[in-house]
């Protein structure tokens, strides 16, 4: 996949710039003094306009992280999914996208020696971890909201990254996933359950507190290089 990146918007701007890169479109932000910068992973026919991935972004943006927001599948593809829904669960697939994007975070100027970290949802959970156990020694941290873990597989056991899962109280079935995924894990790691949150976490308050928990992980966990 081309690296070659188009800003839009001239570069030292703090506010999201658009990017674009292989047919892929995003919204990339440093704040000053940034000491990370966390990479979006969506799925289940979401796209980086998700209005909770962009209110988790904006949370994560004002405490000093740099973000970035962009689309797994290109255009002509997100029509494919549209009627088939099956490369919302092409793991291998989106996982590759994501390797791709945080190579070039790496090598940007803007992003050589931030700490990298990611937040998954939905199939992006998956996406996320299985890029993390292929990028050991740069991914530091990752947060799956209301993810797939289970199906990165065996994967599962390799990934390094400090692992933060956050499920919704109601969400039962994705819960008892994210428990069994959680048991596979070997590196540094936790698992919230938000308090009467249904899998959208719509419920007042609820994504809010997904904000928090991993704005706190991320501070944690990521470290200038």
């Amino acid at each position: 996949m081309n690296l070659d990146l188009e800003m839009t918007l001239p570069a030292g701007r703090t506010s999201p710039r658009k990017v674009s890169f292989a047919g892929l479109e995003g919204e990339w932000c440093v704040p000053a003094g940034a000491v990370g910068v966390v990479l979006f992973a969506h799925g289940s026919g979401s796209s980086r306009h998700s209005p909770r991935n962009q209110a988790v972004a904006r949370l994560l943006q004002e405490a000093g992280m740099g973000t970035l927001l962009f689309d797994l599948l290109t255009r002509e593809e997100e029509g494919i999914d549209a009627r088939t829904s099956e490369l919302r669960f092409d793991i291998a697939l989106l996982a590759e996208r994501l390797v791709t994007a945080t190579r070039w975070v790496a090598r940007h100027p803007e992003g050589e020696h931030l700490g990298i970290g990611y937040f998954g949802s939905s199939t992006g959970g998956a996406a996320a971890l299985a890029a993390a156990a292929e990028l050991v020694s740069v991914v530091e941290a990752v947060v799956s909201r209301g993810g797939r873990p289970d199906l990165a597989g065996d994967l599962l056991p390799h990934v390094e990254a400090a692992t933060l899962l956050i499920v919704g109280e109601q969400d039962e079935v994705v819960r008892q996933l994210n428990r069994e995924a959680f048991e596979r894990l070997i590196c540094p790691k936790d698992l919230a359950v938000i308090a009467g949150a249904t899998h959208l976490f719509e419920e007042p308050g609820a994504l809010e507190e997904v904000a928090r928990l991993a704005t706190g992980w991320f501070r944690r966990h990521l470290r200038r290089h």
